[in-house]
């Protein structure tokens, strides 16, 4: 299932995001701010627990989220820009990392590193990348995390393209996608059109 925000503030950050001469740190702001918000916007399916608390006038009873079942996953590199901001809204919540490189001769992607904390079967996970294009790491990323026992996965991304959306869709239907904006589709090197050029490389100013 795919959910495309159209928040307004959202659309604002975005269109400063898309700028060619947007600077590298403003980029990177406006990276974690939109992953903050998209981040909200996932919230709105996580079940809260009522607990009596004490407030300056009575007690009453109040609802909280128990954010140490939230892990906030990032596909290296790109990824990890994004979870700074959803870790602004869950910042109880555990952090793991899966770092892909896409393999020159068969073009799939190689898993290099990967670390999570333990019981991924108990856990909410939140797998966050700015970029879906072909769909080819998320989707391994996603089969990574099931292998290794998650059950409940969302994924959050800035921008998508319809190829990548239908990639997900297809090997994890299961799965809800979140993000900012569907674009057009793909040019011939894979990059997402009208997009904002590579997310990693304007992240960490880099060629």
């Amino acid at each position: 299932m795919i959910h495309e925000i159209k928040n307004s503030i959202i659309k604002h950050k975005l269109a400063q995001l898309r700028r060619k001469e947007t600077p590298p740190q403003d980029f990177r702001a406006l990276v974690e701010d939109i992953a903050a918000l998209l981040t909200y916007e996932v919230g709105k399916n996580f079940e809260t627990q009522t607990i009596e608390i004490e407030t300056p006038i009575q007690s009453c009873r109040a609802e909280f989220l128990n954010e140490k079942n939230f892990v906030v996953v990032p596909i290296l590199r790109a990824g990890l820009t994004m979870a700074e901001g959803a870790l602004k809204i869950l910042p109880k919540a555990s952090t793991g990392h899966v770092g892909l490189y896409r393999d020159e001769k068969t073009f799939k992607p190689v898993k290099y590193y990967f670390k999570m904390p333990p019981r991924l079967d108990e856990k909410i996970l939140l797998v966050v990348d700015p970029m879906l294009a072909t769909g080819g790491s998320a989707s391994a990323a996603i089969q990574i995390l099931k292998d290794r026992g998650a059950k409940k996965i969302f994924f959050l991304c800035i921008i998508s393209a319809p190829r990548g959306i239908e990639k997900i869709s297809s090997d994890h239907p299961d799965i809800e996608i979140y993000t900012a904006s569907i674009d057009d589709g793909l040019n011939d090197k894979c990059y997402i059109v009208p997009g904002l050029g590579d997310a990693g490389d304007r992240i960490f100013a880099t060629d």
